[in-house]
């Protein structure tokens, strides 16, 4: 199937020229990308936030205290999930279920909204109010979950290497259609023509028989692993996300690949998605932007990931300090007094300011209670025994810096780049 990479074809006409377009505005990576019939774009992203896009417009959903890895649209509104374990429906925010570990996957039918979670579970919550169902599956994390069209069967891919098929009114397992020795990463569901697709761990793009489970088509192409796949409306057109920052498409009338170009400047393909006209590949990575590519012209208006990110400057350009800030504390936190829309609060003045107490920012209830003052020997003592040892219920990604020069070098670049401008 590697030798398909020499027979590219031309993409078929679709219709009136489409345009390429960015949406700015989140402060994170995007995680995850869905399409409304009217055409709107909701957002998941790094920042703790969902983004509701109306012709180029942001509504911002806010509620989530930690990443959110993955939106979509129902006919009763939007849901979204994410590292805090929780699924919500905006635009209230409300809490329908809860897991016990991140939420990495979701799908909707008429009647049920199904949460696949790094818990090793599955979750059906009603629609309905109805008792919800935890499925427990006993071997790793979940990481994909598809209902077929009527909504009674549902489909789970695992960390494990698993295919699974579930009764919904039941909870039952029916069948196991696939187990591999790599971890299957997403699942996509092509009922009208009979076909199944995931993405794996060790790179493979397959496509199987709904049926039989029988595997009619491999597109591996050695860069692994696969993290996003997207059906265009009229399902001629199969795209795949991968670790390396690429964009495959497949024709699937022919099976052979019509496009496949470096979509990212630096980084993973972590989302994408039609347009709801199918005219577009929408698409998020590590940069804080959506990228829109007009299908007939892909990749012709450029990479992601081309703003000046902190994260992705050479660590050779940066002395010791701004090195583990761009590591440890850039992707969720900014200097600037604005601050932009971040997983954490600015940083700016943060030398004698009490913990907890950026206006606008939503803080858990651990730091809005905190006698904690910022200086050099709290921030120390925070990397020194990592957020969750010193402030335990924080919201801040366990992590420490265990080398005490390190950890100066920082308090040292901290204190110059966040300090006020009348104290510079």
């Amino acid at each position: 199937m590697r030798a398909l990479l020499a027979a590219f074809l031309l993409l078929p006409p679709t219709g009136a020229a489409a345009d390429f377009f960015t949406l700015k505005g989140h402060g994170g990576p995007i995680m995850g990308i869905a399409s409304a019939p009217d055409g709107r774009i909701a957002t998941a992203s790094f920042d703790n936030t969902v983004g509701l896009w109306t012709d180029g417009v942001p509504q911002w959903f806010e509620g989530h205290d930690a990443a959110v890895n993955v939106v979509l649209f129902n006919g009763t509104g939007i849901y979204s999930a994410g590292d805090d374990f929780t699924l919500r429906h905006w635009p209230g925010g409300e809490v329908l279920g809860r897991h016990k570990g991140k939420i990495v996957d979701l799908a909707a039918s008429k009647t049920h909204v199904a949460s696949a979670s790094w818990d090793g579970t599955i979750g059906l919550w009603p629609l309905d109010g109805s008792p919800s169902q935890i499925l427990p599956v006993g071997s790793g994390g979940i990481n994909a979950v598809a209902f077929s069209p009527d909504g009674a069967k549902l489909y789970s891919a695992g960390t494990d290497g698993t295919l699974r098929l579930w009764d919904v009114a039941t909870g039952e397992e029916r069948q196991q259609l696939l187990r591999q020795g790599f971890g299957l990463n997403v699942l996509l569901i092509n009922s009208d023509d009979g076909w199944l697709a995931y993405g794996a761990v060790d790179g493979g793009t397959r496509i199987l028989d709904l049926h039989s489970g029988q595997e009619l088509h491999d597109f591996t192409l050695e860069r692994r692993p696969i993290l996003a796949l997207a059906l265009s409306p009229d399902r001629r057109h199969l795209a795949v996300g991968d670790g390396e920052g690429y964009i495959m498409v497949i024709d699937t009338q022919n099976w052979r690949i019509a496009r496949d170009f470096r979509a990212t400047l630096r980084g993973p393909v972590w989302a994408l998605a039609f347009s709801s006209d199918g005219k577009n590949i929408h698409a998020g990575g590590i940069d804080d932007a959506l990228y829109s590519w007009p299908l007939a012209s892909l990749g012709e208006h450029g990479q992601m990931a081309q703003a000046d990110l902190s994260f992705l400057k050479n660590p050779a350009e940066m002395g010791n300090g701004e090195r583990q800030f761009a590591r440890k504390c850039s992707i969720c936190h900014a200097l600037t007094p604005e601050g932009k829309r971040r997983a954490g609060p600015t940083l700016h003045g943060l030398f004698g300011r009490p913990a907890g107490t950026v206006p606008g920012y939503l803080y858990s209830q651990t730091l809005t209670g905190s006698d904690i003052i910022w200086s050099d020997d709290t921030i120390n003592l925070l990397f020194d025994q990592g957020p969750d040892h010193y402030i335990p219920g924080t919201k801040m990604p366990m992590q420490r810096i265990t080398a005490e020069q390190d950890r100066a070098d920082l308090i040292a670049y901290l204190r110059q780049a966040t300090a006020l401008e009348d104290t510079k």
